[in-house]
């Protein structure tokens, strides 16, 4: 059986968005207009930037277990030029991670953890992961 750790991360997550389109979840009014950080300059340019990044936290859920917003702000942060000074990490937005798992929690994805921890991936999202991870192989 193919996992999604078996496959081409990027891939997955273009197969997931599509998928992640297909299923009805809505996109937000505000994500075509808001940077999705301090690290960066301008706003995301791609069409499908906020099915990626929802196709992304739910293979993160799925590969480092529960998790919270601020360790997703983290792993989805980067490096801010700061001019002559030297480069800082900082993280990522909050509200475009919170307002997806919200979204994603809505459609059966993702639940809250019992433990407190944050958020985990329910057999729906894994599911979901593991069969776009057989059609991206039979590919």
């Amino acid at each position: 059986m193919v996992s999604a750790l078996d496959v081409e991360v990027n891939k997955l997550l273009e197969k997931v968005a599509s998928e992640l389109r297909k299923s009805g979840l809505e996109k937000p009014r505000f994500v075509d207009f808001v940077k999705s950080g301090a690290h960066k300059e301008r706003p995301p340019e791609q069409d499908d930037f906020w099915y990626v990044r929802c196709a992304a936290i739910l293979r993160y859920l799925y590969v480092h277990g529960p998790t919270g917003v601020q360790r997703l702000r983290s792993h989805f942060g980067g490096r801010k030029n700061r001019g002559r000074e030297p480069e800082h990490k900082v993280k990522a937005g909050g509200k475009i991670i919170r307002s997806a798992l919200q979204l994603l929690e809505k459609a059966g994805f993702v639940k809250k953890d019992d433990s407190g921890k944050g958020r985990e991936i329910t057999p729906a999202g894994v599911s979901l992961l593991d069969r776009c991870a057989k059609e991206v192989v039979k590919k």
